[in-house]
């Protein structure tokens, strides 16, 4: 995953997949150049609904990494921590939660790399960036929300690019991931203010051609 992600990328996440057919729709994307596989995790507790759990990110583990992909596990949950070994024992190779979803964001960040994954912190469009001052060096990714977490197809929102900057001159070398909204049309103001992982999931799975569309988003963000 840390050599992957050494470049920019664009990580296609499968909560906008068409699950009857998810490892079709995830080798479309592969084919077309993705390398990272974004597995987004709600538990209806720390956002209101529910998704996927690890049994998924099993089912699509071994195609990911067969291609010489990465699964980029993205916790929208409370009590993280309890989690993370689920995660990593099901294929994941990089794990982030929130920052507000645990006391102990240092201590779990420190397990997500015990278990052998990347680690990554994520922040809400709510909270400062400020918050991961004291994490910087603990964390492989910061994960910048440019929506509000919970549903997909949301409006990206437009301060985005600057909380960008101002988080990756506080992550220590971490790459700054960014995730909602994130389409052709966004993807380059966010690029330019310092992110290198761009999560797109209804702009890639819920379009009549996710290969095309994520070909445009990744050279819209200067992606490999």
């Amino acid at each position: 995953m840390a050599e992957l992600i050494g470049a920019p990328r664009v990580a296609p996440s499968i909560l906008s997949a068409d699950f009857g057919r998810l490892g079709a729709q995830v080798d479309e994307v592969i084919e077309a150049g993705a390398r990272v596989i974004h597995v987004d995790v709600m538990d209806g507790h720390f956002v209101p609904p529910i998704t996927i759990g690890p049994l998924v990110a099993a089912s699509i583990a071994d195609r990911v990494h067969a291609a010489g992909g990465a699964l980029d596990v993205h916790l929208m949950i409370e009590q993280p921590e309890r989690q993370i070994e689920a995660f990593a024992k099901a294929g994941a190779d990089s794990i982030t939660f929130h920052v507000e979803a645990t006391a102990h964001a240092n201590r779990t960040l420190a397990a997500v790399r015990e278990l052998g994954c990347l680690a990554g912190i994520a922040l809400n469009p709510g909270t400062p960036a400020e918050s991961i001052a004291e994490l910087a060096g603990l964390a492989d990714i910061v994960l910048c929300m440019t929506v509000n977490p919970g549903w997909g197809g949301q409006a990206f929102i437009a301060g985005s690019p600057d909380k960008v900057s101002r988080l990756a001159s506080l992550a220590g070398g971490a790459r700054i991931e960014v995730d909602g909204g994130v389409d052709a049309s966004t993807a380059g103001s966010v690029a330019a203010a310092g992110a290198s992982l761009f999560v797109a999931g209804s702009a890639v799975f819920g379009a009549a051609d996710p290969a095309a569309a994520y070909v445009q988003i990744a050279k819209a963000a200067g992606a490999v």
